[in-house]
């Protein structure tokens, strides 16, 4: 509960952003999983465990609470011949060499392979999602697509992207990230986490620590306006999982949000905190504290 909307603000992010005890437990699953990955893949395999990395919303920083899977990029390097006779052209087995291999080497409740990763489950509910890829001598690395086939994508670059954004805005990016995340969860998650993010980092030429403003620009900004380029030049339109309709929900939920957003602005700039928390927390979904 908040008496002034900025108060309000300051309480959601607090509610929702990682706490150290959840980043702790992050890492102890991480080092869990990556012992199991190098026992499975030792150097002397002709696939090896080579490098890892935390990556998705939690690489990027990016992650709010409830913190539920966690994506590990791992690179294996294969053989150059067991790569062109077995895999270049078949990822599917790939991803099930690993799946098969975790599983007789880490002690979880259940090990299965999800398209383009191998998904951990754990007691706790704390997933992992295991991204085994291999690093192309040209850039960027090489991921399972789901079909058998292999995309190209450089998550490490996807990162350094998004700091280099945050830096130039003043450390405010991330934090109104966060918030644009909950919007979507509260209105049918039809937008990518990804995509989103890239939609946000996209938006702003400068940032104050007005976080309200941010995210009615935000909301104006992107309203019709769903296309964004990968930064890693690899995945193009980032839009394009979209159908029609889903675009058109999507541009009706910004257009709904951004009515909202000025109708809190205007309530807070009177004086009225009770109206415009209750605006946000439309907006923002039932996490968002409520006046009092």
């Amino acid at each position: 509960m908040a008496t002034t909307t900025a108060g309000a603000f300051d309480d959601f992010n607090t509610t929702i952003t990682p706490t150290k005890a959840t980043w702790d437990k992050v890492y102890a699953r991480r080092d869990v999983v990556v012992s199991a990955v190098k026992s499975a893949f030792p150097a002397t395999s002709d696939m090896s465990y080579q490098s890892h990395k935390i990556i998705g919303s939690l690489g990027r920083n990016t992650a709010s609470n409830p913190v539920a899977d966690i994506d590990l990029l791992v690179h294996l390097h294969v053989d150059p011949e067991l790569w062109e006779k077995s895999y270049r052209y078949n990822s599917s087995d790939f991803l099930y060499r690993v799946r098969d291999k975790l599983n007789g080497s880490s002690s979880v409740r259940k090990v299965g392979a999800r398209g383009q990763a191998v998904r951990l489950f754990y007691q706790d509910g704390l997933i992992v999602d295991v991204a085994a890829v291999e690093k192309y001598t040209g850039g960027g690395y090489g991921i399972p697509d789901g079909s058998g086939g292999w995309l190209t994508t450089d998550p490490l670059q996807h990162e350094s992207y998004l700091n280099q954004r945050n830096n130039d805005l003043d450390g405010h990016l991330k934090k109104v990230i966060r918030f644009a995340k909950k919007w979507n969860a509260a209105h049918s998650s039809r937008l990518s986490s990804f995509h989103l993010e890239m939609m946000v980092a996209r938006t702003f030429a400068s940032m104050s620590g007005d976080s309200r403003k941010a995210l009615q620009l935000f909301f104006d900004y992107n309203h019709y306006n769903l296309s964004v380029q990968d930064p890693a030049g690899y995945s193009g339109d980032l839009s394009s999982y979209l159908t029609s309709s889903n675009r058109d929900a999507v541009n009706a939920s910004l257009a709904s949000a951004r009515d909202r957003a000025n109708l809190a602005l205007a309530a807070e700039r009177d004086g009225d905190h009770r109206e415009s928390i209750r605006l946000w927390r439309i907006v923002l979904g039932g996490d968002f504290p409520t006046y009092g």
